[in-house]
């Protein structure tokens, strides 16, 4: 009779707690909510709609629980995971990147047992899953719509039969020329073949040099290509991929899907390369100087009425300093009229690439289980400058008093997607003087962007690293908060994918440094391999909502101060406080387990 009061007694109070537990997330919910949207139209039709947001800082919502409209209940997993493993809340998911050339330019799996013996090994650390390449240049390198999938399923069978997730990147550029790249895949043959007859289809810079990592944003509505525009390319080949890949995403296998926007799969310009000579800091070099871009640079200048208005001329050299070019330097052109309609055409033709892209790989995986998602590069040199030179040239438009990348947050958010973010690894100190990087800084404003839009924020480190200052400063980044005890912490990146999977990883004290990150990264518990128990829901894809004019995202360019990180987190105080915190859930679990069993 005692031990039923005292579980009764244990549950009435297990109730409070959560009740307790959802009106305080509500509060903090509705809080961070009200300053966040304001845009007129589009925004109140997501509202309408009734959109499943189940990122890690969400809508005001009626219930802690995201389901896919208000009414909907609350399902068992969702109820258990509230009341009995709080904890979970707090779990990052860790993913790994496979090498560049897992498959081979033969379309070849390479290696197959000793990639099979590292996935194990990953799965055995905790890791979550798996992120790899599926190049356009291998896959459909016979001829146009003449694809080969095979060499990836396997590889998928592969990872599956490795009980690991796949995050799967539509890889629509080239492989060689950006840093760390360690093999070359070219675009596809007879893409290239174009190229000899019209080398306006690639980026160009003012010199007229070409870049062939991918092709140019100008010409992504003409069909040049045997009849078809690149994004009638990149959709049949999404397509082929959905058609040819229906049981690894019928099983959910693969959990979300990168789609490559440019050089390295991300939305920018090819403003670095290295294959052209930049070397780290230079300040890049502006690439919208093909015959389709200047005459739609020159068609919106008429509009504008400036119709002698020219592409500038005077930004100086890709390995140049801010100050030595007239368009940088302080009072130079990029604070002219001038130069501000050029900055804006230049990153709103990203922001419709971008735009465009997604809508149409939306449309491909409509109703499949899975999630879209879209890199932004972490370019933090010179970001300390007044000009911001290097993210300009890339094509995000953010100087102090503008904020280049919440109306890509706000694009997205039309699409649901993920915002995946590189250069999480970095602390200023690192980096050398001269090159003025705000790397901190910038993590800090483009995380705040995505999740003020309410979007699901992930990210990556940008270089190889094996240290625990690096693993630490990546562990701060995806909970800047900390810990939270009651469930749901304020802030908390949507997962962390590690670059990448190699021999030097694999190293026992680099192995062993690693998985203590990824059970840091899951509070200390055990890989959870159900991602519903740490509020990841994927619901069938539906359609994007309507396109948002590009006035409307331009409504947020107006700086907002970032989300406070803090400086002590559950990183910083690791030795004694985490030590004792281990020790008190570990107890408390215990008895717990003693209450239940009844003895």
């Amino acid at each position: 009779m005692e031990k039923k009061i005292l579980c009764a007694a244990q549950r009435n109070m297990a109730t409070r707690m959560t009740i307790q537990f959802q009106e305080r997330y509500n509060f903090q919910h509705e809080r961070m909510s009200g300053e966040a949207i304001r845009v007129k139209r589009a925004r109140k039709q997501r509202a309408m709609c009734g959109f499943k947001m189940d990122g890690d800082h969400v809508k005001k919502q009626p219930r802690l629980v995201l389901p896919l409209n208000a009414s909907a209940p609350k399902s068992k997993v969702e109820i258990h995971t509230i009341s009995e493993d709080p904890m979970l809340a707090n779990y990052v998911p860790v993913y790994v990147m496979l090498p560049l050339g897992v498959v081979t330019n033969e379309n070849v799996l390479k290696d197959t047992v000793r990639l099979q013996n590292q996935l194990m090994s990953l799965h055995a650390a905790g890791v979550d899953g798996v992120m790899v390449d599926v190049w356009w240049g291998i896959v459909e390198s016979k001829g146009p719509m003449q694809y080969d999938w095979s060499a990836y399923r396997t590889l998928f069978q592969l990872v599956q039969n490795c009980k690991l997730k796949l995050q799967v990147i539509m890889s629509f550029h080239q492989c060689g020329g950006n840093v760390g790249d360690s093999v070359s895949i070219s675009l596809p043959k007879w893409v290239l073949k174009v190229g000899k007859t019209n080398p306006d289809i690639f980026y160009t810079n003012y010199k007229g040099i070409r870049n062939t990592e991918c092709l140019s944003l100008g010409v992504d509505k003409q069909p040049l290509f045997h009849g078809r525009s690149p994004i009638e390319l990149y959709t049949d080949y999404m397509r082929s991929f959905r058609d040819n890949m229906q049981d690894f995403l019928e099983s959910q296998l693969i959990i979300d899907i990168e789609v490559g926007l440019g050089p390295a799969g991300e939305l920018r310009y090819p403003s670095y390369s290295q294959n052209l000579g930049w070397v780290f800091p230079g300040i890049g070099e502006f690439q919208c100087y093909d015959n389709y871009l200047k005459a739609d640079f020159k068609k919106a200048a008429a509009k504008e009425g400036h119709p002698e208005w020219k592409l500038p001329d005077n930004a100086g050299k890709s390995n140049d300093k801010p100050e030595s070019t007239e368009f940088f330097k302080p009072g130079g052109t990029y604070q002219t009229e001038k130069g501000n309609f050029f900055l804006t055409w230049y990153s709103n033709k990203l922001l419709t690439h971008g735009d465009d892209i997604l809508d149409e790989a939306n449309n491909v995986f409509l109703g499949c289980k899975v999630k879209l998602a879209a890199k932004v590069a972490g370019i933090h040199w010179w970001y300390k400058t007044e000009s911001h030179a290097a993210e300009l040239t890339a094509g995000y438009y953010n100087l102090h008093h503008r904020d280049g990348y919440r109306p890509i947050a706000r694009m997205l958010s039309r699409h649901n997607a993920i915002l995946n973010f590189t250069c999480l690894e970095m602390r200023n100190y690192e980096q050398p003087v001269e090159a003025q990087s705000g790397a901190e800084e910038l993590v800090r404003q483009v995380l705040s962007c995505g999740w003020k839009e309410n979007l699901k924020v992930a990210g990556e480190n940008a270089l190889a690293r094996y240290d625990r200052e690096a693993y630490d400063q990546i562990l701060q980044n995806a909970r800047p908060n900390g810990i939270s005890k009651l469930g749901r912490p304020r802030l908390k990146m949507y997962g962390v994918t590690y670059l990448r999977l190699s021999d030097d990883l694999m190293k026992q004290k680099n192995f062993e440094i690693f998985t203590a990150f990824v059970r840091k990264m899951h509070v200390n518990l055990d890989h959870c391999p159900d991602p519903e128990r740490y509020y990841h829901f994927t619901e069938p894809m539906k359609r994007s909502e309507p396109r948002i004019p590009l006035e409307t995202l331009l409504e947020v360019t107006t700086p907002l101060q970032p989300y406070a990180f803090l400086k002590e987190t559950d990183v910083i105080q690791r030795v004694l406080t985490g030590f004792f915190y281990y020790i008190v859930i570990t107890v408390l679990r215990i008895l717990r387990i003693k209450v239940k069993t009844g003895k």
